[in-house]
């Protein structure tokens, strides 16, 4: 690497991080820790780094104490484990300090753990992004020898949503009628919590999504994985799309994928789904009552983002309902979340929290409320004492059955109260 081009981007990026505005997020670091920050695309990682920088200078730190680099920048190309020291060489002939490292996605550098975990051994501060799961790998995770702290970094909440969009809840907020509350989630619940897509007019945030998309699926997916087969990755994931309600085994996704790209074999699509969540477009669910092989075989997908969802369904608005529900129990909760399914399903437990939902856009048919409250009630006579939800569209209630009390909340209300 030219020097001079580190050293030009070193002072430009100070210069940067101390002007840039954004929605401040509800994410602490302890001090003395090293993190690696991992996530979605455009899902805020750089701006939390940026927050984070932002931070330090308020506690004292010098702007010119920030080394920020991001290996994305289009001045760059063809960069090797080398260039990690070059930079580091580049700061330190323009100044004295010690320097804070903040590495934006390093993961396009082949071997960077290696530079990251020295630099954690000489006692340097660092903040690293990356936009792949595989960053959390137990090979990597060795290599760093638990030198960092994980923080994985989600879309923006609702609450986060409404503060970027400026909409403050008023006193009793719960029980008034408050028209651009429910036009915000409106919106939040079609077009997802991507934080740039605040700024992107109403009428371009869908192009905005499809063009995100297809640099993940072209970029992240069929070409660092040298995917031979891209029409079976791309059925893949619209068959993903499509069944986000239903838990699917491997057998039958290679099965649907053949009909369509040819003969898939099922190995093949088990590389795939670790692809798919390596990108972190996708993740998923277990079935708590199942035996362990059918855990892993036979589980339930869904996106991180609703925006995402939301560009392969024509009539999407169940499962959206039960995709955003996903994600917020997803990252509030992370591997303790299951679904439950042995005669009767339910949509998400958490065996430990002791708490279950289902996800319904209304319960108020008949057969659609005897078959929500009852699966619930079959639950909760395996697992006694569980604090149960029904989660919908727009409706409320409190039920109790005999023994049974179940909360029926509305989701926006939900995700800005659980």
């Amino acid at each position: 690497m030219d020097k001079r081009i580190a050293k030009l981007l070193i002072a430009e990026n100070q210069r940067m991080i101390q002007n840039v505005e954004m929605v401040k997020r509800n994410i602490s670091f302890e001090s003395h820790s090293n993190y690696v920050l991992v996530g979605l695309r455009r899902a805020g990682k750089s701006y939390l780094l940026y927050q984070r920088a932002q931070e330090m200078i308020a506690q004292g730190h010098l702007p010119e104490e920030i080394l920020y680099f991001n290996f994305e920048d289009d001045r760059l190309e063809n960069l090797q484990l080398s260039d990690l020291d070059a930079i580091k060489q580049a700061y330190e002939e323009m100044y004295g300090h010690q320097p804070i490292f903040m590495l934006d996605e390093i993961q396009i550098i082949d071997g960077w753990e290696k530079f990251a975990r020295r630099l954690a051994d000489q006692k340097y501060r660092v903040y690293i992004t990356g936009s792949n799961a595989k960053m959390l790998s137990s090979e990597i995770s060795t290599t760093l020898g638990g030198r960092y702290m994980v923080q994985p970094v989600f879309p923006f909440s609702f609450q986060e949503y409404l503060t970027a969009q400026h909409i403050s809840l008023p006193a009793q907020w719960e029980y008034l009628q408050n028209s651009d509350l429910k036009r915000a989630f409106l919106e939040y619940f079609h077009i997802g919590g991507l934080p740039e897509l605040v700024i992107v007019d109403n009428q371009f945030k869908r192009e905005w999504l499809g063009n995100l998309y297809n640099k993940i699926y072209f970029g992240d997916l069929i070409t660092r994985y040298g995917i031979r087969n891209p029409l079976a990755m791309k059925t893949l994931i619209r068959k993903l799309s499509e069944s986000v309600k239903q838990p699917q085994s491997y057998n039958r996704l290679a099965n649907l994928v053949s009909t369509v790209a040819g003969k898939v074999k099922q190995e093949t699509i088990v590389d795939y789904l670790r692809y798919i969540k390596d990108t972190c477009l996708v993740f998923s669910t277990e079935n708590i009552c199942a035996k362990l092989q059918d855990r892993m075989s036979n589980q339930k997908y869904y996106f991180i983002d609703n925006g995402f969802l939301s560009l392969f369904l024509f009539d999407p608005e169940t499962s959206l309902l039960e995709n955003l529900v996903a994600i917020h129990l997803h990252e509030k909760y992370g591997e303790d979340l299951f679904y439950y399914h042995n005669n009767v399903e339910v949509d998400f437990c958490l065996f430990e929290h002791q708490c279950a939902f289902q996800v319904s856009y209304s319960i108020k048919d008949a057969a659609t409320r005897e078959r929500e409250l009852g699966a619930l009630n079959a639950y909760q006579k395996r697992y006694p004492g569980s604090k149960l939800f029904v989660i919908t569209m727009d409706e409320e209630e409190t039920i109790e059955l005999d023994d049974l009390k179940i909360e029926v909340i509305p989701v926006w209300k939900w995700l800005l109260t659980s």
